[in-house]
């Protein structure tokens, strides 16, 4: 992987992150297209850039993440990321196999595109409008639907709005707690990635592969830095989207995305 590839994937993973269509699709679309999926440290880099995209969402909303005072917050994210934790680890090696295959993630992206279109009718009627109305019992349960992320194509960020707003929450209050339950569940993600995670073609662990060259280091700096300026932008247009549009135009986006992209990797097998 040279420095514009490392780029661009890090400008989609800043773009993707916390917009509902799939930052993991689409950073496997983009490192297939260069022909660097199967690459270990492309797998590490994937992971390790969501660090830049944790800082965003820390520095936007650093009021609510340093605020000691308010210990429920914390305890909701705690509960929140519990399901994510443990049924992440049972599922790891199967994630990483599906991981390399983009047909079923594009497939993946056009049944969730379907299912933005209907979202907002469907959860019209919202009651809870402030994180802080939030219980522990909601919590718990968005981070349920947060799991249904592991597959890969199906987005972190749509499944914990969609199960936030299932649980009566609207859409921006919904969205908002999504951000926040991403900084544990990515931390979590990132942390395991670079420090227990052994990796399949070098068998080394995340460490032990990006401290191997002074060239892995220079990128992964740079990933961070520029997934953490690209994502504080796509948080605070992706608010003035759903405030004033809901998710259809996601829904089309994933759909139309999902179908270009399932077109041309069955044409180049």
């Amino acid at each position: 992987m040279d420095y514009i590839q490392a780029i661009i994937i890090a400008i989609v993973e800043g773009l993707t992150e916390y917009l509902p269509i799939s930052s993991t699709a689409h950073m496997i679309f983009t490192s297939s297209y260069f022909g660097i999926q199967n690459d270990d440290f492309v797998k590490l880099f994937q992971v390790a850039i969501q660090f830049g995209a944790i800082l965003a969402v820390v520095v936007l909303y650093w009021k609510k993440f340093f605020d000691f005072r308010k210990i429920n917050f914390y305890i909701k994210l705690i509960c929140a990321v519990i399901p994510a934790l443990v049924l992440g680890k049972i599922f790891d090696d199967k994630i990483d196999a599906l991981l390399g295959n983009p047909i079923p993630i594009a497939i993946v992206l056009i049944v969730g595109g379907v299912i933005l279109l209907f979202v907002d009718n469907r959860f019209n009627h919202p009651t809870v409008a402030a994180e802080e109305d939030i219980s522990i019992k909601k919590a718990v349960a968005i981070g349920f639907w947060q799991c249904l992320a592991m597959m890969p194509g199906t987005s972190r960020s749509a499944a914990s709005i969609i199960g936030g707003m299932q649980q009566g929450l609207t859409r921006e209050t919904a969205a908002e707690f999504s951000f926040f339950l991403a900084v544990p569940t990515m931390l979590a993600v990132t942390t395991y990635s670079l420090f227990l995670k052994t990796y399949e073609v070098t068998q080394l662990k995340g460490y032990e592969l990006l401290t191997q060259s002074s060239e892995y280091m220079k990128l992964f700096f740079i990933g961070n830095i520029v997934a953490f300026v690209v994502a504080v932008l796509a948080i605070k247009f992706f608010i003035g989207i759903i405030k004033k549009y809901g998710f259809k135009p996601w829904g089309y986006y994933r759909i139309v995305a999902g179908v270009l992209l399932l077109t041309y990797f069955s044409l180049n097998k």
